[in-house]
């Protein structure tokens, strides 16, 4: 695909020209080993730890042609075109979208699911549902993105803005006529996503989380919000009216505003009538359906879907037929039962607000009163403030609790343990225990526990990876217990 430089400028403002001549560009790039031929545009971004200006000469000596960039070098290459902006990531957004064509606009529905917890399963269900319904789809989230029928590996829960560009071609090719995708507080401070027309946003929920990027409460709230703001008039949002930053994500936002909830008055009522470990009867307004899907989390997520779904183009008919056959993601309240009757529960909580969502719901159907064992762990490099509040949360809902190592990084394991050990009461520190090793500690809460007994391993999910010391090596929670499993039975 090839552009001419003065088309991909089109309708863009403050941004200086120097050396300008007209020519075709053969694409866009952030990364100058990736650029493969001559004639791209490079974009030199100042991220947080890498300045991309220090490669300019690289780009230049791989073949870009045109150099995107904050401030001038201080030589100027004959031949190539240097374009100055202060807002780059915006600018390159809008770039991309000149390149691939306004997609977005025209070819696809892009709707967009933004908040702490429940992005994955609500966009992952969003994909299952059109699919189910005959529609081709695209999906952007933290586990895959799938390409029509093709599935990749994701790194991050939304990409940059030159790889999701990229993305959503390759769904237009693929004749996507929906894509759902995640959209994360970083890239929308990031502008990751410039450039995107956005059929629809969706709001979860907001909790604590990411402070270590955010800093405070308020900017973390605010970049959630900075999404809503995005979407234009002919756009829908629908929020969360049980969540009390609900009504303050969509105010000022263009977009038509509609709410759902499982208590409070909302456009969509969604009501648990009866759940256990293994799934729901739900009802949302009129319809009543059973899901494989537990959890009053997940009603909330379900009801986001079904609301969703209905302001789209699925049949109201055929809907709930739809709904009753959703399956979770992956690592998202995964249950594992072995022949004794222990019964595991994977899932990817790794927010105070998550695992005590998850405990609760634990808790709701553990009518017999049977004991709950919870391995559970905090990441390295990230907002530490949440580590004594995961392991307090574990206590408070867990018989015994075994604190243990998530994705320490580049932080010492023990160190992480020991900052979520502050988080113990003085009367409930004999039902802790600090086991580094992950897998040894899933094994310790599985020795521990009894027929009939429930044993929940949170924060890593769907991973299959622990990354310690900046190197990743192969760990799945799922395949430990398993394995565990075969040796018992």
């Amino acid at each position: 695909m090839n552009r001419s430089l003065s088309h991909l400028l089109k309708g863009l403002e403050k941004i200086e020209r120097y050396q300008f001549q007209d020519f075709e560009v053969s694409g866009l790039a952030l990364d100058n080993r990736k650029i493969n031929s001559s004639n791209y545009l490079f974009a030199a971004i100042k991220g947080e730890v890498v300045d991309g200006h220090q490669f300019i000469d690289e780009a230049i000596k791989n073949g870009a042609k045109v150099i995107l960039c904050e401030s001038l070098p201080e030589n100027l290459i004959e031949e190539v075109v240097y374009l100055t902006s202060l807002d780059i990531p915006k600018i390159l957004g809008q770039i991309a979208d000149n390149f691939y064509g306004h997609q977005t606009e025209k070819l696809v529905e892009v709707i967009g699911v933004t908040g702490t917890n429940g992005k994955t399963t609500v966009s992952t269900l969003l994909h299952q549902l059109f699919t189910l319904a005959g529609y081709k789809c695209g999906l952007i989230s933290t586990v895959e993105i799938i390409i029509g029928s093709k599935s990749l590996p994701n790194t991050h829960t939304t990409p940059d803005v030159l790889t999701l560009h990229s993305l959503i071609n390759q769904m237009v090719e693929e004749d996507c006529e929906y894509i759902f995708m995640e959209v994360s507080s970083h890239s929308v401070v990031q502008k990751r996503i410039a450039g995107i027309h956005f059929k629809a946003g969706l709001f979860t929920n907001l909790t604590h989380d990411h402070l270590d990027y955010h800093k405070t409460f308020d900017n973390y709230r605010d970049a959630k919000k900075g999404f809503f703001d995005l979407l234009e008039m002919d756009a829908f949002a629908i929020s969360n009216a049980d969540d009390k930053n609900g009504k303050y994500m969509l105010q000022n936002s263009r977009a038509s505003r509609l709410y759902y909830s499982l208590e409070n008055y909302s456009d969509f009522k969604g009501k648990i009538l009866e759940y256990d470990l293994n799934g729901m009867d739900l009802q949302v307004n009129d319809d009543v359906f059973t899901s494989k899907l537990s959890g009053e989390f997940n009603a909330y997520n379900l009801t986001l879907v079904y609301a969703t779904a209905s302001m789209l183009d699925i049949d109201k008919e055929e809907l709930p037929i739809y709904m009753s056959q959703l399956s979770p993601p992956l690592g998202r309240f995964t249950t594992l039962v072995a022949k004794n009757g222990i019964t595991s529960i994977v899932d990817y909580a790794h927010t105070p607000d998550a695992l005590k969502n998850i405990l609760e719901s634990i808790e709701k159907v553990n009518v017999m009163g049977k004991k709950i064992f919870t391995v559970i762990g905090c990441g390295g490099n990230r907002d530490k403030d949440k580590r004594p509040l995961m392991a307090k949360i574990a206590g408070e809902h867990s018989y015994k609790v075994i604190l243990t190592s998530d994705n320490p990084r580049n932080e010492v394991a023990e160190d992480i343990i020991k900052d979520m050990e502050r988080g113990i009461t003085a009367s409930r520190k004999h039902d802790f225990l600090s086991v580094t090793d992950r897998g040894q500690a899933i094994a310790v809460a599985l020795q521990m526990a009894s027929p009939g007994d429930i044993v929940l391993i949170a924060g890593k999910g769907h991973e299959k990876y622990q990354e310690i010391n900046g190197v990743k090596t192969h760990f799945d929670d799922i395949e430990q217990v398993l394995n565990y499993y075969q040796q018992i039975n």
